[in-house]
């Protein structure tokens, strides 16, 4: 039971470890201490939960409750900007995340727009040509670090694009674990019209998520696809059509991340990492960091919850342990 207690925390160490004795196994690959780089550890601590939103204007929190709890819904609403990420937004972002990743109870994350007809338009180009050069450089490192914490939350992540992620916007969508576009979204990594390149990791995740040559052609040319094109091409997961309220994106997300709920909480998040960081290794040493994982839900509470449920044929009543 002790494994548990530690959380990601203690795991991160012991995947270090096997990863560490996989390349000692091999005498012509480097050992991989610090390989796991992005898990957050768990806490013990949680917040409270509701279904009213939390946060400041422009970035709306909901902690859903009921058949929904343990969801949680950060929605952009700067409509007067179409949801352009300024400063403001970028660190209300940050604390949003920041407060997620410790919170044991948290067990899906989904990235919304409160805005019809737009998910986010890219970095808030009205505020960033009113900065010093030097302010633009600390913004795009502050922007880029934040997407990275939200690529970094243990739990699965959902981006629900119902309408236009341009640059920045869709920088924000590739940081999410899974993509679900209405039909009628406007997706592109668009920076080369304005003499710059995306700066939020897109050449980084997109090339990883559809091919390096398609992921160029892409950025070259600053292309916008439809959420057909870009369900054909891997860009996202599933694409709907687009519903009389605007959300039909939404809708779905909130159907996957209710098929997550009655599954192990802590399976989830060590099976998160162990993906993760086995994507970014070889074979030999991503098997290493899946048993080391593996390991970890073998001793657990919800582990023996689970086997009983399975022998008395009931559902599980996991609780994160």
């Amino acid at each position: 039971m002790a494994a548990s207690l530690g959380g990601l925390g203690l795991l991160q160490g012991r995947v270090r470890l096997a990863a560490a004795a996989a390349a000692a196994s091999s005498l012509s690959r480097p050992g991989l201490q610090g390989l796991v780089r992005g898990g957050a550890a768990c806490s013990t601590t949680g917040r409270g939960y509701s279904s009213e939103a939390k946060g400041e204007e422009e970035l709306r929190v909901r902690y859903l409750d009921e058949e929904n709890q343990g969801i949680v819904v950060l929605g952009l609403n700067r409509s007067r900007a179409k949801n352009a990420l300024n400063k403001n937004l970028i660190k209300m972002m940050s604390k949003a995340v920041d407060a997620l990743k410790s919170d044991k109870k948290v067990r899906t994350v989904i990235f919304r727009s409160e805005v019809p007809g737009i998910f986010c338009a890219g970095a808030d180009l009205q505020e960033r040509a009113k900065m010093h050069s030097s302010e633009v450089s600390s913004f795009v490192s502050k922007a880029r670090a934040t997407i990275n914490e939200m690529a970094n939350l243990p739990v699965p992540t959902i981006a629900a694009i119902d309408g236009t992620a341009l640059g920045g916007g869709l920088e924000l969508a590739l940081a999410c674990d899974i993509r679900v576009a209405a039909s009628s979204a406007k997706m592109g990594l668009v920076e080369t019209k304005l003499a710059i390149i995306p700066g939020a990791g897109g050449t980084q995740r997109l090339p990883r998520m559809i091919g390096v040559s398609l992921a160029k052609e892409l950025i070259f040319s600053a292309r916008i696809v439809d959420g057909e094109e870009a369900k054909s091409i891997g860009l996202v997961s599933h694409v709907v059509e687009q519903n009389e309220s605007g959300d039909a994106a939404y809708r779905r997300a909130l159907a996957l991340a209710q098929e997550f709920l009655p599954q192990g909480p802590l399976a989830i998040r060590v099976a998160k990492l162990a993906i993760n960081q086995g994507m970014e290794v070889d074979l030999v040493t991503g098997l290493a960091i899946e048993e080391a994982c593996y390991a970890q839900t073998i001793p657990t509470k919800d582990r023996i919850e689970g086997l009983l449920a399975f022998k008395e044929k009931r559902p599980p009543r996991y609780k994160g342990e």
